[in-house]
């Protein structure tokens, strides 16, 4: 397992921080229901083994830097279950995250052979790398957060990089890169959705 060099600011980005072409993000908050559960932090990696944490104050509602970096069209946004991540970030701080990779959707469709689609999963296959999921249930919106949760952050982001490659390539391989790549611009509909009150409904099923 990588050992994350973990830089930690609050309630932005700093200024002057550049990444390239692609960055792995990701969010803790105190829930899954974006209009009560606030968001408590978001980390991103841009695959160097340096994983920047940023910490949101009770009240936070703008973050100026880290709206740049992620409505910027030249990078990559890797999620792993993007949904979630794309519509907290819409509900808190306003951000259309654009564009993005989700490495579940991805492995939905190229890892056809299994159910298991969790991140501890495909890190398990994919990066050969097994995690510890203890402190997804912790309290994020703690003043201080302890070493085990930033290590936890951390390591939800050291290997999306690994896994997006090793996904195209099976995407490639199984000729649904283009289905894919849809599902991805799929999402700010599904988002708008889902915070329009539509979360657990599926409006293209014959039911109901």
């Amino acid at each position: 397992m990588k050992t994350p060099d973990i830089r930690l600011y609050k309630n932005d980005l700093p200024d002057g921080l550049v990444f390239k072409d692609a960055i792995a993000v990701d969010c803790e908050a105190m829930g899954l229901n974006p209009h009560r559960d606030r968001l408590c932090v978001i980390q991103l990696s841009g695959g160097d083994e340096v994983c920047h944490l940023v910490q949101f104050e009770l009240g936070a509602s703008v973050a100026p830097n880290l709206q740049r970096l992620l409505e910027d069209d030249e990078i990559v946004k890797i999620f792993h279950f993007a949904r979630f991540d794309v519509m907290l970030l819409k509900q808190a701080l306003g951000i259309r995250v654009n564009p993005v990779f989700c490495t579940k959707i991805a492995s939905r469709l190229a890892r056809t052979y299994t159910d298991s689609h969790s991140y501890k999963s495909v890190c398990l296959e994919l990066a050969g790398v097994q995690i510890s999921k203890v402190q997804q249930s912790s309290d994020w919106g703690a003043k201080v957060l302890s070493e085990d949760q930033l290590e936890y952050a951390a390591t939800d982001v050291l290997y999306l990089h690994e896994i997006r490659e090793k996904l195209n390539i099976m995407l490639a391989r199984e000729g649904r890169t283009e289905m894919a790549q849809a599902c991805f611009d799929f999402l700010h509909t599904r988002t708008d959705l889902d915070l329009a009150g539509w979360l657990d409904q599926d409006i293209f099923s014959h039911h109901g």
